[in-house]
């Protein structure tokens, strides 16, 4: 989820891809380049992102890297990810003791 959601504005690289998904994650979730590339793999194999030629400003960038983009398949896989999380934070909010405060960046109503 993280990997699609850092593709959700647009093409990305690997290295941008790995510092976007740390950042969503607050750094708890750090990819190594195995890790990264791995998944990239069988995302692509899945059909839930694309490996894509354009560049953003070829003058600019090192052709060596690989960009990827979203699929409108990956999009609906984020999309339907998205509800089951947002449905289970719910429910785990209704149910959990309240000492657990809604973070209120996420909008969630206990």
């Amino acid at each position: 989820m993280y990997i699609l959601t850092s593709l959700g504005e647009g093409p990305s690289h690997g290295y941008r891809i790995m510092t976007t998904v740390e950042e969503l994650s607050g750094g708890s979730v750090r990819l190594g380049p195995g890790t990264l590339y791995g998944s990239l793999k069988r995302m692509v194999g899945q059909g839930l992102i694309e490996e894509v030629e354009e560049r953003p400003d070829p003058e600019l960038d090192d052709e060596r890297r690989r960009y990827y983009r979203l699929t409108a398949l990956g999009t609906r896989v984020a999309g339907a990810e998205l509800d089951r999380l947002t449905t289970l934070a719910a429910a785990a909010r209704r149910r959990l003791p309240p000492v657990l405060p809604a973070p209120p960046a996420l909008g969630f109503v206990p």
